[in-house]
């Protein structure tokens, strides 16, 4: 298993080791004792999450402002590009965001943790994405800041208008989202 740790170093990308031949492949998708060194903390996760999703298709940004979930993100079939954002206000790369491909093909995972903003937006015809989180969903704790916002300035590599929910479409701006103290 390589680590490479993105400009915001909590934000990991785990790349497997994948033993394939002419028959398939084989890796090992998850081991707790790894994980918990590559990201130099212990996590527990409580659920996972299994989201298809069709070209164009944009999900977030989301958060949770209580029960804070941090997030282990691969993707089983198609491409995203994923995208955290560091919303916890005292740290020195609050505001700031990391991105990263991810595939089937590469089966590299991302680290989200607790206290950013995750979204992706689906690159392929469709993407099937799986995530563990360290917290379970409460929708009373919900949070969305709109994908789009200015003062983040992220360039989702989009063909046209992404398909949102109605919620995403109502996403809030950065500037006046609730964050973590």
């Amino acid at each position: 298993m390589k680590v490479h740790r993105l400009d915001i170093p909590e934000v990991v990308v785990i790349e497997p080791t994948v033993f394939g031949d002419d028959r398939g492949f084989f890796f090992e998708s998850f081991n707790q004792r790894r994980f918990d060194d590559a990201i130099g903390t212990q996590a527990c996760f409580v659920q996972d999450n299994h989201s298809r999703s069709s070209k164009g298709v944009l999900r977030g940004l989301h958060y949770q402002i209580q029960q804070a979930q941090g997030k282990l993100v691969r993707v089983i079939a198609g491409e995203i590009y994923d995208v955290a954002v560091d919303i916890r206000r005292g740290s020195p790369t609050f505001g700031k965001w990391v991105a990263e491909v991810l595939s089937a093909e590469t089966k590299r995972q991302l680290w989200v943790p607790a206290g950013f903003a995750h979204g992706f937006l689906v690159l392929s015809d469709v993407a099937e994405v799986l995530y563990k989180t360290t917290d379970y969903y409460e929708s009373k704790f919900e949070r969305s800041i709109l994908w789009n916002d200015s003062a983040l300035n992220i360039p989702w590599p989009l063909q046209g208008e992404p398909l949102l929910s109605a919620k995403d479409k109502q996403g809030v701006l950065f500037a006046d989202a609730e964050v973590y103290e």
